[in-house]
């Protein structure tokens, strides 16, 4: 994926959003058609986010999606169709998604403009990350209720302690529920805890190795903390976050307390321009790490990054990580 600055790459403290706001409306050019026509069936719908309360009279139908997860949940609920745009991938797209992703007009690398957003006619932005919704940037929730566009932020960034399974089946079902489309997001939901509950049936009587997880940093360590969906898929694939009482989804901690810690495994998240090499050669080349388990034995595992996000790669990354932590044993 592209660099992202630190402050901004996971944007790890929500933006206040203690605002109320009714959406009941949008731009002319996108929700005009609509107006006047009373409730589609099964609206108006609404829904408490982040903060924000949206009521739906009818499914968006120009949305504009900012950040991997968000684009590939769309896509995965099959509303390519309702897309008028989206921004700023973490990686490549799943390649069961590319056909309808390469329909879609991409705004921009990054995030886009407010200009290039609203040049799109949203009536609806979903924002993975918080620093989707910059206020300096004039893509704030607020101000685009006032341009009649509602918005969604992934609840990985304004949940209240532990992201889990339970804030993931809820991240679908009110996507699903808001799109119109709730038997698809009933069939998502079903799939992944199935995928998911075969991995933590095969690894429920392993030992689960102490799991440090290297994203980057020198000075001290950019790390997944207790509080995102990276440290609940350590957890189902049969491992233990050693940095689980860090109150946050990402944050920085001292070498010593790696060292102290003494994990047996380190995940590196692989993404932008630094190399899962590279990564490495910094923990094995810096002797002070040398008695550190994981770094004495070598033992790294790796997941993109885009799959330690709440989306539709959870239970990927719960599979894979799972055979990583707890190979099968070659055959006799």
């Amino acid at each position: 994926m592209p660099s992202y600055p630190r402050a901004l790459l996971r944007a790890l403290v929500p933006v206040p959003l203690l605002i109320t706001l009714a959406a009941c409306g949008g731009p002319p050019g996108a929700k005009g058609a609509a107006e006047g026509a009373g409730a589609a069936p099964g609206y108006p719908y609404t829904v408490a986010n982040c903060g924000v309360s949206s009521t739906y009279q009818v499914p968006p139908r120009r949305a504009v999606t900012m950040n991997q997860h968000a684009t590939e949940l769309l896509l995965a609920l099959g509303l390519e169709d309702r897309m008028a745009g989206t921004a700023y991938l973490d990686d490549a797209v799943l390649p069961a998604y590319r056909p309808a992703y390469d329909k879609i007009k991409v705004l921009a690398k990054e995030y886009p403009s407010k200009e290039v957003l609203l040049g799109a006619n949203p009536d609806f932005v979903y924002g993975g990350y918080s620093s989707a919704f910059d206020k300096a940037q004039g893509r704030d929730r607020e101000g685009l209720a006032k341009s009649g566009i509602d918005s969604r932020l992934s609840v990985e960034y304004c949940t209240d302690g532990p992201v889990g399974l339970n804030q993931l089946k809820t991240e679908i079902t009110e996507v699903a529920r808001t799109f119109g489309v709730p038997e698809r997001g009933d069939r998502l939901i079903a799939d992944e805890q199935r995928r998911i509950d075969a991995v933590t049936a095969r690894v429920k009587d392993k030992a689960k190795p102490g799991v440090f997880v290297y994203d980057s940093g020198d000075a001290s360590a950019f790390t997944s903390g207790g509080n995102g969906i990276g440290s609940e898929i350590i957890s189902l694939a049969g491992g233990t976050n050693v940095f689980a009482d860090l109150q946050d989804t990402f944050g920085d901690v001292s070498w010593e307390k790696v060292i102290e810690r003494a994990p047996e495994v380190v995940l590196i998240y692989d993404y932008g321009g630094t190399t899962v090499e590279a990564k490495k050669q910094r923990l094995l080349n810096d002797p002070a790490l040398a008695r550190v388990p994981a770094v004495k034995n070598r033992r790294f595992v790796v997941l993109p990054l885009s799959s330690a996000v709440l989306g539709v790669r959870v239970a990927d990354a719960v599979e894979s990580l799972g055979s990583q932590l707890h190979p099968d044993p070659d055959p006799a």
